[in-house]
């Protein structure tokens, strides 16, 4: 081969290929927030031009005018009102138009509601009436722990469904089927080495969802540096299982909110919750509520699905939420849009037994504030 040809084929292989690795590259200016100390890598990137790629995903439909709190009350005019009976009937109706542009999309009322409005007999009426029990339920007691990035913020049925019937994030637990046992020369996948949306596609357990924003099999600590250690044959611990899992539930936190980990972390002492951004403290309490919202009000759903509905997934499970599905790849679910201002028909009575340390501390006892 003619070495001038052979130079020549080199240099091209070495430009296409520099090229793809650009590719992969987000081209400045970044903007960049600093959360730490100097010199420590502290610090939040974002990418304008993503961001104003995403502003129609992040941007709530415009609220209608205010109803009046006067007049009579919704459950004494309407038959069949469980939930929102102690509105007034202009509030109640305002609510219903604006669930139509939250949920039902181009099927309208007709998505939940027969001819005969008052009816039970369609399963997704059933369903949203539990729904906007739930949410009214979030905004009166998790509004000044998770739900913090500003004083009004809140949640309402968009904040997960983006005005589609099933939130587009949602997500089902899945079957440890006789192909994920299988001996591979990746190893026994163990529902893990292959890359899944559920850990920032990479090959971490895809059941770490179900491990923390569910439970299954008592509780699980997520152990750090000088709290604990791997478990072996002879000592207490955490397996490499279990540790692949709670790696598994970060990499979801940093893909759900498109962030790193000094969001939430010093690079410096990753365990201690004195030295970290106060981030990881909403955090904590974010995985809390999921695992609320999941076990409280999602899972309990089931006996309202008939069995052959699509909407189930592969174990007959309702589809259920995660950073992602209120998150979307933004740290301030649809740029912190103060709901609670917005609707205050969607805000509750607050629940005296209401506990956020139902499913034990989690291993961060240590965390400041919380078992003060």
């Amino acid at each position: 081969m003619d070495g001038r040809y052979l130079t020549r084929s080199l240099a091209v292989g070495a430009l296409a290929a520099g090229f793809l690795v650009v590719a992969g590259c987000e081209r400045p200016p970044f903007e960049q927030e600093q959360t730490g100390p100097r010199g420590t890598g502290m610090y939040v990137l974002d990418n304008p031009r993503i961001l104003e790629s995403r502003l129609d995903l992040h941007t709530a439909p415009e609220a209608r005018p205010m109803a009046s709190e006067d007049g009579e009350r919704a459950g004494d005019v309407h038959e069949n009102v469980q939930v929102l009976a102690d509105l007034s009937d202009e509030q109640f109706w305002r609510i219903k138009e604006e669930m139509t542009d939250w949920v039902a999309g181009d099927e309208g009322c007709t998505y939940c509601h027969t001819d005969d409005l008052a009816s039970d007999e369609k399963y997704q009426y059933r369903v949203s009436r539990d729904m906007i029990e739930m949410t009214r339920y979030l905004n009166a007691n998790w509004a000044d722990t998770h739900l913090t990035h500003s004083n009004e913020a809140g949640v309402t049925c968009y904040t997960c469904h983006r005005g589609e019937p099933i939130p587009p994030a949602s997500w089902h637990s899945e079957e440890e089927s006789g192909e994920t046992r299988f001996m591979t020369g990746m190893g026994d996948l163990q529902l893990q080495n292959k890359i899944s949306s559920k850990t920032a596609y990479t090959a971490f357990p895809r059941d770490a969802l179900d491990t923390f924003l569910v439970g299954h099999e008592g509780e699980l600590a997520i152990v750090g540096e000088g709290e604990g250690g791997l478990r072996t044959a002879t000592t207490e611990g955490v397996s490499l299982r279990e540790a692949y899992e709670a790696v598994g539930l970060m990499m979801h936190l940093s893909y759900s909110l498109d962030a790193g980990c000094t969001l939430c972390h010093n690079v410096s002492r990753w365990a201690s919750w004195e030295d970290s951004p106060k981030e990881r403290e909403t955090a904590w309490h974010g995985i809390r509520m999921a695992r609320d919202i999941n076990v409280n009000w999602i899972n309990p759903l089931i006996d309202e699905y008939p069995e052959d509905a699509d909407v189930l997934g592969p174990t007959g499970d309702v589809g259920k939420v995660s950073c992602q599905t209120c998150h979307n790849k933004e740290r301030r679910p649809l740029y912190g849009e103060e709901f609670l201002e917005l609707y205050p028909e969607l805000v509750g009575e607050p629940d005296p037994d209401f506990d956020y340390l139902q499913f034990g501390d989690l291993g961060t006892d240590l965390l400041k504030g919380v078992n003060d």
